[in-house]
């Protein structure tokens, strides 16, 4: 008798967490703090008042296409009457005494500690973040400022605040854990504080986060626009003390030769080509255990490591531990849950922040392959966590490369996407020459088991921090930060040294930083 075949069960169908919706968290939003958001839009803060000027643009979530609130974008004329006002909140905080600055801070720490959970949600909404990973944003952020109020006064000792507002153009990636804690930070040293919204999301985070602070008395502006349009006010105004910039290296470019032209105080983080270089290794069971953690958010992160460099006679022990690794990467939607008890899904990563550079990228990783990169691995989204018929265009499963041709912007630049690349080597100088393809990059990591070949090749890799066997961050509390060659103009940060970036010291003081004239390490 022929034994019975059972079809397999099929998995439950997912459904959105109770509470989660983008509706919900709006109107959470409404209610939290409705002097700066209405029912159809968010305003502008701006000269210690929420506006409702600028044109709103229409903007659509990653993590199913669904649509959002979008930023309402101010032209030119504005946002020089906006940095001409924050001139008048600075000339008046400066003067304002450390405690209060402290107190108020503080303050604003707590309303945002009572509020992380929807600061966290709409991470999620707005750039895709897996819960896990947007609440780590938010707390970082919190954590990281409650550091230097706790700490503020010696690093002050001798400093005096800028003689102009600190004015920020921030990526989309880091909301809080970046952005947010440097605005806190600034204005905690006496500072008045320019942002701009990041082009791509964040828009609703930020201004709840803004709001929150704003009730303190922070000297606070929060202003949506295109960089064209705003860079000229946001960047060259007479007004402003210092630049800070996060972002890629094309519109940086830009504006360091504009601050450079100007003599002006600036902070630019450049992305680079962070690399793992392999050689004479063998404790493959600590790489096969990071890997997956080196996928968080999608490598969407200017510290995400996404080539490794390998010695050839090591390629076959290299694979065993990273191929099993790389597949056990989870990815979905970040809100999805079978059951509405069960705790949100403990994801890898969620989508990319748009369906745009999904596709980007999906283009780049198919032009390599056909250019003569080898595929190692190529997952799909058959297996991903998903609402039943959600739009998943944004979403794109990890991608491994052996050998991206010299034409492909993988070979040489930073993909920010889940997609790694390798590169084999025969000798230490190609290891080097490999590792050190992007002139400069913020973080690097050496595998070798021998401390005195590491100690020998690590100064010679051109990045700000280099582990020995273990992936180094961006750091928080007073872990410093910078990068080498072109991923870095301007004054490092971290620790003092971000509160020594925003203010005046002694008269012919040199910066520790990657300046026109020096290079000074810390």
């Amino acid at each position: 008798m022929a034994p019975t075949l059972t079809a397999p069960t099929p998995a439950p169908a997912l459904a959105l967490k109770p509470g989660t919706a983008w509706q919900d968290a709006w109107q959470r939003c409404l209610t939290t703090a409705p002097e700066a958001f209405r029912h159809d839009r968010v305003l502008n803060l701006w000269a210690a008042g929420w506006k409702r000027d600028g044109n709103p643009l229409p903007a659509t979530s990653p993590v199913d296409g669904s649509p959002i609130t979008g930023p309402p974008r101010l032209d030119a004329a504005t946002a020089r009457q906006a940095v001409r006002a924050s001139l008048d909140q600075h000339r008046a905080w400066r003067h304002v005494p450390v405690a209060e600055r402290r107190a108020r801070v503080s303050a604003a720490l707590d309303a945002l500690t009572e509020h992380r959970e929807l600061l966290a949600l709409l991470l999620v909404w707005e750039i895709g973040k897996p819960w896990r990973l947007a609440q780590a944003d938010v707390d970082r952020a919190i954590d990281g400022v409650r550091w230097y109020v706790d700490g503020i006064e010696p690093m002050l000792t001798g400093r005096s605040p800028l003689a102009g507002p600190v004015s920020n153009i921030a990526s989309w990636n880091y909301p809080m854990s970046v952005l947010v804690h440097a605005m806190l930070v600034q204005a905690l040293a006496g500072n008045a504080v320019i942002a701009k919204t990041p082009t791509d999301g964040g828009l609703a985070c930020l201004t709840l986060a803004s709001a929150l602070a704003a009730r303190e008395g922070l000297p606070l502006t929060l202003v949506s626009g295109s960089g064209g349009q705003l860079s000229e006010a946001l960047v060259r105004s007479p007004e402003i003390g210092c630049v800070s910039f996060v972002g890629g290296r094309d519109t940086g470019a830009g504006i360091a030769t504009a601050v450079a032209d100007l003599g002006k105080r600036h902070i630019l983080e450049q992305e680079g080509l962070n690399t793992w270089g392999i050689w004479n290794h063998s404790d493959w069971d600590a790489l096969t255990a990071v890997v997956p953690k080196l996928f968080d958010y999608g490598k969407q992160r200017c510290t995400a490591y996404p080539r490794f460099v390998v010695q050839r006679e090591l390629f076959a022990d290299f694979l065993a531990a990273y191929l099993p690794a790389v597949r056990s990467i989870r990815t979905g939607h970040p809100l999805a849950v079978e059951n509405p008890s069960d705790l949100l899904p403990a994801l890898d990563f969620g989508p990319l922040i748009n369906a745009a550079k999904a596709k980007e990228l999906d283009d780049q990783v198919n032009e390599a392959i056909g250019r003569g990169a080898v595929p190692l691995h190529r997952g799909t989204l058959d297996e991903g966590a998903f609402l039943p018929g959600q739009d998943t265009s944004a979403y794109l499963p990890p991608v491994t490369l052996l050998g991206p041709p010299p034409s492909s912007p993988l070979h040489h630049a930073e993909p920010f996407g889940p997609v790694d690349t390798i590169v084999l080597v025969d000798t230490e100088a190609e290891l080097l020459a490999a590792m050190n393809a992007s002139n400069g990059a913020l973080v690097a990591t050496l595998s070798t088991d021998d401390p005195q070949t590491f100690d020998r090749l690590a100064p010679q890799i051109r990045a700000f921090k280099t582990g020995h066997g273990k992936p180094r961050s961006r750091g928080d509390r007073d872990e410093l930060f910078g990068g080498f060659g072109a991923s870095w103009r301007g004054a490092f940060v971290g620790g003092e040294l971000l509160v020594r970036a925003v203010t005046d010291g002694p008269a012919g003081e040199r910066l520790p930083g990657n300046f026109p004239d020096h290079h000074l390490m810390p």
